[in-house]
């Protein structure tokens, strides 16, 4: 918000004004109803806490700001590494040229749990394997942004990111009419239109027919798969409502077996099929996968995606872009140890107190040390987990996330953010004018994930 001159920026102009005339009273009434609806739509997230299993995340009423020439950049390196990281997949799973280059050695890619031996020699419609990528980036100073983690699997957030915008709208209409805030309702029907650009080979119908697949009602993103299906105006499935007959799969419904072209899946790989993957599986569909195989149906994301999220795989994206799109990136990595190196392993235990170390499955802000806020103990106990495991864990700097300001206690005090844009692939590429914007709401915390305590607030992208 502030220049390091103290002075406003320009674009936080409008927003300062806003803050000098709301009252303590206003404030208070204000986060209530943010809170309520938040509690009347259902949008919780899930905790390790024995005694609140569920909790309605904390919501901020700052909105944090982008101005046009910033998103500009952002936008483009976005989508440029999205369209890298649909390109790997396509290539590790036919040609595999990146390994024939010695870009990637190849255990990092073929010995992975994540990699799918069943996507082998099979290319989806259009090539694309992730059409709905989801970007963490951390902002570190004025014009330099870095990558944290590409979410390629099943990225989740983007009903967090339409409702902050309801709320605020809903809340403080005037505010809007001060400022040229780039909209994000149409998100919905822009997911909608690319799932319908990835209909499969059979597909016979002019408009496809496109389900939202998900688990059931325990999982904890349940709430956004039911406003998703809902803002698309596209049925919601779970395991019993399909079915496999011959090459295709169908949706049970009160007229009697509907055909299914695209299923938007919100379960894991191990689950989807029985027949393929987990014989346990009780909310997969069997013969789902001979179907998608056959070009009857698309899955979106396909099945093993989530190799191109390996946070050791990661480190390679820079090259990627280089390797298939011939670019410079646009978007800096963060410098990552990979503790499967010995010389990499020897570097992070000799310099520990000073990084933060990731599990490469890790999420959610669980199963990572932050050296410098951890004690001697807890350094001691991570040590012998990376000698048992190197293999599981990656190491970067701690790097100082950009503030925001943020209201605590009717106060306003800086916070940390990170920030995760939505890019979607299909018969092109787009990113949605916002994102989800995490707010490390503790004081001098760097964990912003909403399992560890952290918030969410508006994202606006000034117009041109």
């Amino acid at each position: 918000m502030y220049q390091p001159n103290s002075k406003i920026r320009n674009h936080y102009n409008n927003i300062s004004s806003w803050l000098e005339n709301m009252t303590s009273k206003v404030i208070l009434e204000k986060n209530a109803e943010a809170e309520t609806h938040f509690r009347n739509i259902g949008i919780t997230f899930s905790t390790n806490n024995e005694n609140t299993r569920e909790r309605i995340i904390p919501f901020d009423l700052i909105p944090r700001i982008f101005t046009n020439s910033e998103w500009s950049k952002l936008e483009k390196g976005v989508i440029q590494r999205a369209k890298a990281l649909n390109a790997f997949l396509s290539d590790i799973y036919n040609q595999g040229e990146i390994v024939k280059a010695n870009i990637i050695p190849k255990e990092i890619i073929y010995k992975k749990n994540s990699f799918e031996p069943a996507m082998v020699g099979f290319i989806p419609p259009r090539g694309i394997y992730s059409p709905i990528v989801g970007i963490d980036l951390i902002r570190t100073d004025t014009n330099s942004y870095f990558v944290l983690e590409d979410n390629c699997r099943t990225p989740s957030g983007v009903s967090y990111m339409l409702e902050n915008r309801e709320i605020m709208m809903r809340m403080f209409p005037d505010l809007f009419l001060m400022n040229r805030v780039t909209p994000i309702d149409n998100y919905p029907t822009r997911l909608l239109q690319t799932l319908m650009s990835l209909a499969p080979e059979k597909c016979e119908n002019e408009e496809p027919v496109v389900v939202l697949f998900t688990p059931g009602p325990l999982n904890s993103a349940y709430y956004e798969h039911s406003f998703l299906s809902d803002q698309m105006g596209i049925e919601m499935v779970e395991s019993t409502d399909l079915f496999v007959e011959g090459e295709f799969l169908y949706m049970k419904t009160v007229d009697g077996p509907k055909k299914v072209d695209v299923v938007y899946r919100r379960i894991d790989d191990e689950f989807l099929d029985p027949l393929c993957f987990n014989p346990q599986s009780v909310i997969g569909v069997p013969g789902i996968m001979d179907v998608y195989r056959t070009g009857g149906v698309n899955i979106c994301s396909a099945p093993g995606s989530g190799i191109a999220d390996d946070k050791a795989i990661y480190i390679y994206v820079p090259k990627m872009i280089e390797f298939y799109l011939g670019e410079q990136p646009i978007l800096d990595n963060v410098e990552t140890w990979n503790c499967e190196n010995n010389d990499d392993l020897k570097y992070v235990v000799d310099n520990i107190a000073n990084l933060v170390v990731k599990e490469v499955d890790g999420s959610g802000g669980y199963g990572m040390l932050i050296g410098p806020k951890s004690s001697k103990l807890e350094i001691d106990n991570f040590k012998q987990k990376l000698s048992s495991n190197p293999n599981g864990y990656i190491a970067q700097p701690l790097l100082d996330l950009s503030f925001t300001p943020t209201l605590i206690r009717n106060q306003v005090e800086g916070r940390r953010v990170d920030l995760r844009p939505f890019c979607l692939i299909g018969e092109k590429a787009q990113l949605s004018s916002g994102g989800l914007t995490r707010v490390a709401m503790s004081e001098g915390s760097f964990v912003v994930n909403s399992s560890q305590g952290g918030g969410v607030k508006d994202t606006w992208v000034l117009a041109e």
